[in-house]
């Protein structure tokens, strides 16, 4: 099934990233150097304009004041060491749970940054135990908890071994990561997604509001950070199913101001465990035309009812 929700998120972002004036903020993908995939070269000077025939300088990409210094060890490992430098709270990862991390990547033998997740402002995701990522990763996350703070010290054999990955990553180089656990989502069970009990049925909306099925105890969402949601889209006035999220994985949508409305007004306050029926008028949905080859005739509601499995990032203010 096309997943609508996540569509509709990106679309309303991109909307926002291309009408504003800040040419980073529409460049939010991952490097993903931790992943099984080759890292791109991070050595290039991103002031280097010898090829562009003038003198004009290209601005660096934004810093993260919030990114750690890394500490490396003392000697160079032959063994995964995990190393907790601070407690988390909450589930402990096992194979299969998605745990979304920052990170600040560098070679162990001289502490040489070849890749941080800070600088692009966005959280990694990692599904445990699917061969993704390094080794290290998928051997060192599994037990890790939500606020905690890790450092992985990688032997070769379990990053990249004998193959050399750019200009910074040798052949047969130990790697030490930093890692900062921002949530750890268990995958969904699509026997527990909603149904329409407990969903108000809803026509001629003018604002988007909210209801809460299920009051949830974890922490609560901000306005401005970024919740991890499973979802069903309910059409409101007949509460026909448009779309299961439950059948797929979990997604991140943030609230910050220019995201997709409906969350924008309808996520923060929520917490973590809870159930929320969120009811979207068109203008803060799809616009007076509906979405017809979603089932969403014009000028009909949608109501998003959501569960809550995790938050992070820092909040408005």
């Amino acid at each position: 099934m096309r997943r609508t929700l996540p569509l509709l998120v990106t679309a309303t972002l991109l909307f926002a990233a291309c009408g504003g004036s800040d040419d980073n903020a529409s460049d939010t993908s991952s490097n993903e150097t931790a992943s099984t995939e080759e890292p791109s070269d991070t050595s290039e000077s991103a002031t280097d304009t010898s090829d562009t025939g003038t003198s004009d300088t290209v601005a660096p990409p934004p810093t993260n004041p919030n990114k750690p210094e890394v500490e490396v060890p003392d000697e160079i490992p032959t063994e995964l060491q995990v190393t907790v430098i601070e407690e988390g709270t909450g589930p402990a990862a096992e194979a299969g749970d998605t745990v979304i991390v920052d990170y600040v990547g560098v070679r162990t033998r001289d502490g040489v940054e070849f890749d941080n997740s800070y600088d692009r402002f966005e959280p990694f995701p990692v599904v445990l135990g699917q061969g993704g990522v390094i080794a290290g990763w998928d051997e060192g996350l599994v037990g890790v908890q939500a606020g905690a703070r890790v450092r992985l010290d990688i032997p070769s054999d379990l990053a990249y071994g004998a193959e050399a990955r750019g200009e910074i990553i040798g052949e047969n180089e130990a790697l030490t990561f930093l890692i900062d656990v921002r949530a750890v989502i268990q995958p969904p069970d699509p026997a527990d997604a909603p149904t329409e009990a407990g969903v108000p049925a809803s026509e001629g909306a003018t604002e988007t509001t909210f209801v809460d099925i299920v009051e949830g105890d974890g922490p609560e969402l901000l306005a401005g950070q970024t919740g991890v949601i499973n979802y069903v889209l309910f059409r409101g006035d007949n509460l026909v199913v448009l779309e299961n999220g439950w059948e797929a994985d979990p997604v991140s949508v943030p609230t910050a101001e220019g995201g997709f409305p409906g969350f924008v007004k309808g996520l923060p306050g929520m917490k973590v465990g809870g159930r929320r029926a969120i009811i979207v008028p068109p203008e803060d949905a799809f616009g007076p035309e509906g979405n017809p080859q979603l089932g969403l005739p014009a000028g009909s509601d949608m109501i998003i009812v959501v569960d809550l499995l995790g938050v992070y990032g820092e909040p408005e203010g």
